[in-house]
């Protein structure tokens, strides 16, 4: 079973009753419906549990769905204090169970949406939360505007019983993890692994194989996972994207990803599509 975050959310969206303002309003006041507060990358806890109270019936919300017990969820943005918890820390610490960072994913990228398309981006007018956060309505010039994702490619590129891999400045010590990057407007998936190693690392890659994804709602990207074969092994950084770019043997990935290599590399965290990734591109040959 896969321990990435933020693939399996025990929620149904409930897509067809969140434009129905009635339907909302009665989920939104009832007593068993659970409201997450979060600012920016924090979430608010209490005693290292998440703090589900529904204590904000003036204040604006997003309906994310429903549980298999009927408790409604919504999310609201509240400001920062230091009494709350970063998402990566509370992932990396296991303070939640796995299913409930799906539900995270949602609230964070839908309440940075909002907070970041407050107006029309055709008009300038002062836009309105609609569908219950689906929606942004400009009743200026009438235009809608939706909630998006921003696709990101994600690659681990191998050579025969070599990987690439590499590190930017501003990561942890001696971590290595996938090459990224995010799509261009007309580009298929395949030709942006292609376009990003060649930019990132000077290698050629010819065939590229999907292998999973991840919702990063850090602010809000969907992570496509690819396995990317390369044609050409003389690595040439873009110092501006990388800071460091190699290949490791097979024997030394595995060293890494069990936190074991003798010069203190390390892997992307088992949360991270990046660290599934590099197991199936190992695992693969």
């Amino acid at each position: 079973m896969s321990t990435i975050a933020f693939v399996s959310s025990p929620l149904d969206r409930n897509a067809n009753n969140r434009t129905k303002p009635d339907f909302v309003a009665e989920r939104r006041s009832h007593p068993s419906t659970k409201v997450l507060q979060l600012a920016g990358d924090t979430i608010r806890l209490e005693n290292d549990k998440l703090y589900t109270a529904n204590d904000a019936t003036e204040a604006e919300a997003i309906y994310l769905g429903e549980d298999d017990v009927g408790h409604a969820w919504f999310a609201r943005g509240i400001a920062p204090n230091e009494t709350l918890k970063p998402i990566r820390a509370v992932m990396i610490e296991h303070l939640l169970p796995k299913a409930t960072f799906s539900i995270l994913a949602q609230a964070r990228s839908l309440l940075h949406w909002h907070e970041s398309h407050g107006f029309c981006a055709k008009c300038g007018a002062k836009s309105v939360m609609s569908d219950a956060g689906y929606r942004r309505h400009c009743e200026a010039c009438g235009a809608d505007h939706f909630p998006r994702t921003d696709p990101v490619v994600i690659m681990a590129v191998r050579h025969g019983q070599k990987l690439l891999l590499g590190r930017q400045s501003s990561w942890p010590p001696g971590m290595y993890s996938a090459l990224a990057g995010f799509m261009e407007p007309g580009e298929t998936m395949e030709a942006a692994v292609r376009r990003e190693v060649l930019e990132e690392a000077g290698i050629t890659v010819g065939a590229v194989t999907y292998a999973a994804c991840q919702p990063w709602p850090f602010p809000s990207s969907l992570m496509i996972g690819m396995i990317g074969e390369a044609e050409s092994t003389e690595i040439k950084i873009d110092k501006a994207e990388l800071e460091d770019a190699r290949w490791f043997e097979r024997a030394e990935v595995e060293l890494m990803l069990n936190n074991k290599h003798p010069e203190g590399l390390t892997a992307s965290h088992p949360y991270a599509i990046a660290h599934l990734l590099i197991k199936t591109a190992l695992d693969a040959k």
